[in-house]
């Protein structure tokens, strides 16, 4: 993909099991885009790779990292930490990559709120239905009741966050939604503008949370 310049941050959140991992993954093979690769608390879960998916440490090592000013964003979800390397993201965006984030809305607030002279993109991905996502996280978490209860339980709250986005997009095909978000990327970069059907989304959201 040819591009004008390089540098910006682009965040992709959603509700837990909507596909942003998956998006994230599949627009990092495009050149110069890197994944901010987050710390966290968390247990792997299979096939994970630390240093890979995510840099896995304890509590202690995170809460240090934390005094150390070391992380451009952090939060806690699902009673495990997670944040992004002020260094290795500042680091990346200095030799000319594009950074891709897969960070929730509350880090995405925090990155929101930071002054510096790079462009930043927030993309909101939601699911097609509360029942397709459901199916989706009963396969990704192994049917584990309790791990798809807690995440079913926080799908309104954060949903109810779209509107502190700059584009939204909805996930019912994992092709066409790639497309749609790399067409947005390519227009924030080459500085064109671009909209998203707002009415759209706000009878979706209406139709995900009633």
């Amino acid at each position: 993909m040819s591009l004008k310049k390089d540098g910006v941050m682009i965040i992709l959140s959603s509700p837990s099991g909507a596909g942003k991992t998956t998006l994230v993954k599949k627009l990092s093979k495009i050149n110069n885009f890197k994944i901010s690769i987050s710390y966290t608390t968390r247990v792997p879960r299979i096939n994970e790779i630390n240093g890979k998916d995510y840099y896995f440490v304890s509590q202690n090592e995170f809460e240090n990292l934390i005094k150390n000013n070391e992380f451009l964003e952090y939060a806690k979800v699902f009673n495990n930490y997670y944040g992004s390397s002020k260094k290795k993201v500042y680091d990346l965006l200095d030799k000319g990559n594009n950074v891709l984030f897969d960070i929730d809305w509350q880090g995405t607030n925090q990155i929101k709120n930071i002054k510096f002279n790079y462009e930043l993109l927030t993309i909101f991905i939601l699911p097609p239905s509360k029942k397709i996502l459901l199916n989706r996280l009963s396969e990704r978490e192994n049917n584990h009741k309790k791990i798809i209860k807690e995440r079913m339980s926080k799908f309104e709250q954060d949903v109810l966050h779209w509107r502190e986005y700059d584009y939204v997009v909805i996930n019912d095909n994992l092709d066409m939604c790639y497309n749609e978000i790399l067409n947005v990327i390519k227009k924030k970069i080459n500085e064109n503008k671009f909209f998203y059907e707002i009415e759209k989304i706000k009878a979706h959201i209406k139709s995900l949370i009633q």
